[in-house]
């Protein structure tokens, strides 16, 4: 069973989402424990790729209100768990020109931390203007039909 707990919506807006992967976290006690209540803000957080590692940047977890000076560094870089061939496929496509790899959402599974990542690659403006349209116009369409 999943437990959504945070959504990365400006991702699908700012960018075409190819393919998805499911990444596990390393994390410390106080950040699993804010991850349960919901204290997470991963707007501006990227992947990177380092020494055949991938890790995820600016992901902002608060800290924990009942920790106490073991607390975690709310913007650590964290360590994300994928398999080997999947960092080394992830990597050569964001070396192709506009490719990069967000995060698109965290949930809990098995209680485990899991993220969704995703291979994307960037709308230009009158892409994210095509979208918005289409968006109004299934707006529009559901409204007509609910009268």
């Amino acid at each position: 069973m999943e437990k959504v707990i945070a959504v990365n919506r400006k991702a699908k807006h700012d960018y075409f989402l190819e393919e998805f992967y499911e990444a596990g976290l390393v994390l410390t006690g106080t950040e699993i424990k804010s991850i349960r209540q919901g204290a997470v803000q991963f707007k501006d957080a990227y992947i990177d790729f380092v020494n055949g590692e991938a890790f995820i940047r600016d992901m902002h977890i608060s800290l924990y209100d009942h920790g106490n000076i073991f607390n975690h560094n709310e913007t650590r870089d964290r360590k994300l768990l994928l398999h080997k061939q999947e960092i080394r496929k992830l990597k050569r496509e964001t070396q192709v020109q506009g490719y990069t790899v967000v995060p698109t959402r965290l949930y809990l599974k098995d209680g485990l931390a899991k993220m969704e990542i995703a291979l994307a690659k960037g709308k230009h403006l009158y892409d994210k203007r095509q979208a918005q349209k289409e968006k109004d116009m299934l707006r529009e369409a559901e409204k007509a039909t609910r009268r």
